[in-house]
């Protein structure tokens, strides 16, 4: 079968398309004809062996697609539509899914946006409800705001009720993350962060951070939470992972919490299927609204990746096998 592939980590560039094996139904999965799947920034690290985890060579990356039922199992039949997460696999024409990490897309949910779902959303919702708790009338500070991430934890925040501040760099990440629900916008290229999110609160800071950024943004984000306040690190897209000084928490009684909802749907996947079920629900009524800023079939894949690892690309990417 077709397939985006990765030869030997030697990073994006490297990449090219040719076939690899089908891949086999293994117990508790299902085979899926690929019909969209997400890129996302892990991808572009997979890629070049700065992930958590490394596949064996030959692989293709992509991990969060939408697509037709080919085999079944446990109540899953050949022809439902469907959406999952699976570590790698997903840049191919088919690929073997866990059942435990698949869910039935609704009928007026499109597979461009089924495939942006399980770990996009899925990471942004299980951290502002699982792990920071996030209540309505607090105040969340979104970093990279117009990112996959980013734009879902905008989304999210205003369904919970939260003020969103928003920081982005450019008037048309300005322009999405304003139409997406956003309360105030920072412009970093414009003000610095800690004077920006001092103006949109009146001095008072804020309860949560939402940080897929990391690098010196970090630091000036956890300088203006208030007390308890919660700072959710979700990646370092900037590249560089921050060093913290830890008088900084004590000082503000504020807490530092890690998301990796890759091993939390490995660690507690009833609650993760719960989680999904939720997304997928407010999805079709609307009430959340994946952006779409690109789509590209398989031999523009490595367009699609450098795109996102340059954080160049609005909202989500998506590549059609």
């Amino acid at each position: 079968m077709r397939a985006l592939i990765c030869d030997d980590y030697a990073g994006i560039d490297a990449l090219r398309v040719g076939d690899l094996p089908e891949p086999t139904q293994g117990p508790g999965q299902v085979l899926v004809e690929v019909a969209s799947v997400a890129v996302n920034y892990a991808d572009t690290l997979m890629v070049s062996g700065r992930y958590q985890t490394r596949p064996e060579t030959p692989f293709a990356p992509g991990y969060e697609l939408s697509g037709a039922v080919l085999a079944g199992a446990d109540g899953l039949e050949p022809g439902d539509r469907v959406c999952g997460f699976t570590w790698h696999g997903g840049m191919a024409e088919r690929a073997a899914v866990p059942v435990t990490q698949t869910a039935l897309l609704h009928d007026r949910i499109d597979f461009d946006t089924g495939a942006v779902l399980p770990s996009t959303y899925g990471t942004s919702y299980h951290a502002l409800v699982d792990r920071a708790g996030l209540q309505a009338g607090e105040t969340l500070l979104v970093l990279g705001a117009a990112g996959g991430v980013g734009l879902a934890a905008v989304q999210i925040g205003k369904t919970l009720g939260a003020t969103v501040l928003a920081a982005v760099s450019t008037d048309e990440k300005q322009r999405l993350v304003e139409s997406s629900g956003a309360d105030h916008v920072i412009r970093y290229d414009r003000v610095g962060l800690r004077d920006g999110i001092a103006e949109a609160t009146n001095d008072a800071g804020v309860d949560v951070v939402f940080d897929p950024v990391g690098g010196d943004m970090t630091e000036s984000a956890l300088r203006s939470t208030r007390w308890n306040g919660r700072l959710l690190v979700i990646g370092f897209a900037s590249g560089p992972i921050p060093a913290i000084p830890l008088n900084l928490p004590l000082l503000k009684g504020t807490s530092i919490v890690g998301v990796f909802w890759g091993r939390f749907t490995s660690e507690e996947p009833e609650r993760a299927r719960v989680n999904l079920d939720h997304i997928l629900e407010l999805t079709e009524k609307g009430t959340l609204r994946p952006t779409i800023s690109g789509r590209y079939g398989l031999d523009e894949g490595t367009k699609a990746l450098r795109l996102v690892a340059d954080r160049q690309s609005l909202g989500r990417v998506v590549i059609n096998p």
